[in-house]
């Protein structure tokens, strides 16, 4: 992603990655580099108003003075119920984080594949993968049988979203986005989308708000799920009553395995094939097009495009090629598997990745 957006998901400061990335957190051969795929979960004919006339900054008036954060109160609480005094006293209380601003506007630099993949697919990130599912390999392949979403998969994505849970991010979720959601205009409607979410969230978890630690941008636990992600999404597997992406890895292999399956994740499928073309215009313009299912194989093979695997020539997919030397490509045929995965982040050198890390520990797709 943008933005499994984080997942982006997506999309914390602290990813072991985040050499790699961009300030957000994620890849920065996306669409959009902000828009992550977290981002791109919002549905447009449901999304509240966005709060936004003119004001002084929340850091000169503090929260409750904001006439913005005032009608958002009034919204949340005639809209979803929230009650009154539970939203005064979440705003009486947040604190303010104008530092992630000047982060989030920071541009993001697109690097080759051949770097990109040193850093988020290479030995490392391999043989921590194989530690981190040798330890955790019943519960892992527990959710990974009840929801068909391979075991390696799961582990892949928290590889290269936390290092496996080594970077989950320490701010405040209720500072991070409450700041970016009256703070940061660019991304505003977003963000307060996002707060609602959270603060919903808040209460069916019966936890304090202020209590949940996550990226800058508001993405929370090992697979760095924004609080729209969680809500649809997380999943109490364990049975005690609370949906724990934190410190709980029951919870997490199964909430991944379950943004998978409810993306439409093909048991048994492969992600990606590599591909032979015959360099032409009509190629260049394939491998420009946006990230989609437009195509079956047979009419790619028309236009030139040999897969070097057995793929059926009724499958969807798309062209693309990745950098794997200065100068040097590399194409292949990213299948409904691929674009699966691709909703959890929109960069195809992420998702390739994540291929790479789960075919590393044992997956073959």
């Amino acid at each position: 992603m943008n933005m499994r957006y984080v997942s982006l998901s997506i999309l914390t400061l602290l990813m072991a990655c985040s050499q790699q990335l961009t300030p957000t957190g994620r890849p920065a051969d996306m669409d959009d580099p902000i828009l992550t795929v977290w981002q791109q979960q919002r549905q447009p004919n449901a999304a509240p108003p966005f709060f936004n006339q003119p004001a002084p900054s929340v850091a000169q008036t503090g929260y409750l003075a904001n006439p913005n954060v005032q009608t958002f109160i009034r919204y949340q609480h005639q809209t979803n119920g929230l009650d009154m005094q539970y939203l005064q006293d979440f705003f009486s209380r947040v604190g303010y984080r104008g530092n992630i601003i000047p982060i989030m506007n920071r541009p993001g630099t697109s690097r080759p594949w051949y770097e990109f993949r040193t850093g988020n697919a290479g030995s490392q990130k391999i043989s921590g993968g194989r530690r981190f599912y040798q330890t955790h390999r019943a519960v892992i392949d527990q959710a990974a049988a009840r929801y068909g979403v391979p075991a390696p998969l799961i582990v892949a994505i928290l590889g290269i979203e936390t290092n496996y849970g080594a970077n989950k991010g320490n701010i405040p979720v209720a500072e991070s986005l409450a700041t970016l959601a009256f703070d940061y205009p660019r991304r505003g409607e977003l963000f307060q989308k996002e707060l609602g979410e959270f603060l919903r969230l808040a209460q069916e978890e019966k936890r304090d708000p202020m209590g949940f630690v996550g990226s800058f941008a508001g993405a929370m636990g090992l697979p760095q799920f924004m609080p729209s992600s969680f809500r649809k999404w997380a999943v109490d597997f364990d049975g005690d009553g609370r949906r724990d992406i934190w410190n709980n890895i029951p919870d997490t292999a199964a909430s991944v395995a379950n943004y998978m399956k409810q993306h439409g994740w093909q048991t048994g499928g492969k992600m990606l094939v590599p591909a032979q073309v015959a360099e032409s215009p009509k190629i260049q313009a394939l491998v420009d097009e946006k990230t989609a299912l437009n195509y079956t194989v047979g009419q790619l093979r028309q236009w030139g495009v040999t897969p070097a695997e057995p793929v059926a020539d009724i499958e969807k997919a798309f062209l693309f090629r990745l950098e794997t030397a200065p100068g040097q490509f590399e194409y292949y045929l990213g299948l409904h598997n691929f674009y699966v995965v691709w909703q959890y982040n929109h960069s195809r050198m992420y998702v390739t990745a994540v291929q790479q890390i789960a075919r590393g520990i044992g997956g073959n797709f």
